[in-house]
C-alpha cells in the first residue's frame, strides 16, 4: 500500500488531542446553552477526525503519537475562562484549523487523504460560520475597520508610498490594515492564554516561561496597535478580563506549554503573510522584529519541552550514511 503522502496526520493528531482536552474542560464550565451546544458539536467533530487520523497512521505502520491523556485534564477544576472567551477561543482555533486542513489537502495525493481533508475543511467552514454568527448575535465580534470608496481608480505615483519613518507617510492600505487586525487578534488570544496558564501552572520554570511569553505578546500587541492608532483606526478588544483569578489548574503543564508553542509557531505564518502585504518600511521592520523575537521565544519553548521530554519526534528521512555504516 502506498505510504502516507505527508506526515500531516501525525502532527494533526497531536493538535486535535490538545484542542479536544481544552474543549472538554470548557464544555464542563460553560453555562450558556447556545455556546454549550456548539462545543458539543465541535467535540464530536474533532473526536471523529482524531480517530480517522489515528487509523491512517496505524494503517501505514507508524506509531500513533501519545499526545495527551486523561491525566492531562482536570474536569473538576474551578472556572478559568468566561463563556464568551470560550466562544472566542473556538472561533480562533477554527481559523487555525481551516488553514491546516487546506494546507494538508493541497499536499496530499492519495484520494482517501484528499477526501478526508476535504471533509475536515467543510466541517471547519461550517464551524466558522456558526461561531461567527453566535459572536455577532451576542455582540462580541469586533469588525475590522471600514473602508470608503474613491470615485476613480488611483495609481502609486512615487517612492513615498514605501516610506514609513517620516511625517509625510501615507495612510495604511486596506491589505495592511486587515493583516494588522488579523495578527492582533491572534496575539490577543496568545497573551490571554499565557495569562491564564501562568496562574495555574505547577512548575516554576513553566510559569516563568509563560510570564515571559505574555510580556512578549503584550509588546507586540502594542507595536501593532500603535500602527493602527496612528491612522485613528480601532484596535481589537482585549480578553484579559475574561480570565478569572482561579489558581486551580484544569490542565497539565505539558498541555498548556504545548498549546502556547502551537500558537507561537502558527502565528509565524500570519506574521509572514503580513510582511508580504506590507509596503511601508515601518511595517516591514515591525513584522521582521516580531518574527525574530518569536523565533527566540520558540527556541526557549523548544528547550523547555525537550528538557521535560514532552515533545514527540516526527518521522524523519532515512539516515543513509548511518545505514551504510552499520551494515
Amino acid at each position: 500500500m502506498q505510504l502516507l503522502d505527508n506526515q500531516e496526520g501525525s502532527a494533526s493528531n497531536y493538535i486535535e488531542v490538545a484542542l479536544l482536552e481544552l474543549l472538554r474542560y470548557m464544555l464542563s464550565i460553560i453555562e450558556d446553552e447556545k455556546i454549550k451546544a456548539l462545543f458539543e458539536e465541535a467535540i464530536q467533530i474533532f473526536g471523529s477526525q482524531k480517530q480517522q487520523i489515528a487509523t491512517f497512521i496505524e494503517g501505514e505502520g507508524f506509531p500513533v503519537p501519545i499526545g495527551f491523556t486523561e491525566s492531562d485534564l482536570n474536569k473538576g477544576a474551578k472556572r478559568l475562562f468566561s463563556d464568551i472567551f470560550c466562544l472566542h477561543y473556538l472561533h480562533i482555533m477554527t481559523l487555525h484549523g481551516l488553514l491546516a486542513h487546506t494546507t494538508s489537502l493541497s499536499i496530499s495525493v492519495r484520494k482517501d487523504l484528499r477526501d478526508f481533508f476535504d471533509s475536515c475543511d467543510n466541517s471547519g467552514k461550517k464551524m466558522y460560520h456558526q461561531t461567527l454568527e453566535l459572536l455577532l448575535e451576542k455582540g462580541h465580534f469586533q469588525r475590522d475597520p471600514y473602508f470608503y470608496p474613491e470615485k476613480n481608480p488611483e495609481f502609486i505615483s512615487g517612492q513615498q508610498f514605501l516610506d514609513g519613518f517620516f511625517s509625510d507617510q501615507r495612510p495604511l492600505s486596506a491589505m495592511e490594515i486587515i493583516s494588522l487586525s488579523f495578527n492582533l487578534k491572534k496575539k490577543i488570544m496568545e497573551k490571554t492564554l499565557s495569562i491564564a496558564f501562568s496562574q495555574v501552572a505547577q512548575s516554576k520554570e513553566v510559569r516563568k516561561f509563560l510570564l515571559s511569553a505574555q510580556k512578549t505578546s503584550d509588546n507586540q500587541i502594542q507595536s501593532f496597535g500603535k500602527l493602527l492608532k496612528q491612522d485613528n483606526l480601532p484596535v481589537p478588544m482585549s480578553w484579559e478580563s475574561e480570565v478569572t483569578t482561579s489558581q486551580d489548574s484544569p490542565f497539565s503543564d505539558k498541555l498548556m506549554l504545548y498549546h502556547i508553542g502551537f500558537l507561537l509557531q502558527t502565528g509565524q505564518a500570519y506574521h509572514g503573510t503580513g510582511l508580504a502585504s506590507a509596503m511601508r518600511t515601518d511595517l516591514v521592520v515591525t513584522y521582521e522584529q516580531t518574527i525574530l523575537k518569536n523565533l527566540m521565544v520558540t527556541k526557549e519553548w523548544f528547550n523547555l519541552m525537550t528538557k521535560n521530554r514532552w515533545l514527540e519526534q516526527p518521522p524523519l528521512a532515512p539516515d543513509r550514511k548511518k545505514i551504510a555504516k552499520d551494515k
